[in-house]
């Protein structure tokens, strides 16, 4: 489905349904989860694992090709918690660890040769507790490893400009401060409860 539709979300020229190029300054690239179900499986959208690695580095050359400021993260295919998913929805849903696996250090091996930096997403979800809320999507607790780990490859990275927002200059520093902050969320909250700074204070006991 990605190679249908991926030159119409981000086309290296001018056409009649966007105003200019599409040149984002980051993507991540992600596939596998779905692409390494059981082909066996109803309804499944299994991809040869062959055709999935083909299939990884044309979008990668295409993303990279964008712009020379479009930076590329490819997030290899996941782990899941195969008893949680029996449990939840009483099959595997054509989802296993051992498959899952060969997929995601396909997706791995795909950096070096494309100068892109890759995150082991398998190894950052296997065998922890907490994760998903299924056995394959993830909590806030799983959103928030797979955030730390971009993070952690956007602040290492020797990208020229850099995305490290620690780094990057700072703009608009002028338009409030911390103080001016708490008093905008002091107004928001009277607002929302309906009392304004004098009906506070008539409120108050004397």
């Amino acid at each position: 489905m990605a190679l249908e539709v991926y030159k119409k979300f981000f086309p290296k020229e001018h056409c009649w349904y966007r105003h200019k190029e599409i040149q984002p300054f980051l993507v991540i690239l992600y596939f596998g989860g779905n692409d390494s179900q059981d082909p066996d499986f109803p309804n499944n959208s299994h991809v040869p694992l062959h055709e999935y690695v083909e299939n990884m580095k044309k979008l990668a050359h295409h993303i990279k090709g964008l712009s020379d400021k479009t930076r590329l993260i490819i997030l290899s295919a996941p782990a899941v918690n195969e008893e949680q998913i029996l449990k939840t929805y009483g099959d595997n849903r054509g989802r296993s660890n051992k498959v899952g696996r060969k997929y995601a250090e396909a997706g791995v091996k795909l950096g070096q040769p494309l100068g892109v930096p890759v995150i082991s997403f398998f190894e950052a979800l296997y065998g922890k507790p907490g994760v998903f809320w299924d056995g394959m999507h993830l909590t806030a607790e799983g959103s928030k490893i797979l955030f730390d780990k971009i993070k952690d490859v956007i602040k290492k990275a020797d990208w020229e400009p850099t995305l490290d927002w620690d780094k990057m200059p700072t703009e608009y520093a002028d338009i409030g401060t911390d103080m001016h902050l708490e008093m905008m969320i002091k107004e928001t909250e009277d607002e929302t409860i309906g009392i304004t700074d004098s009906e506070s204070q008539e409120l108050k006991p004397q």
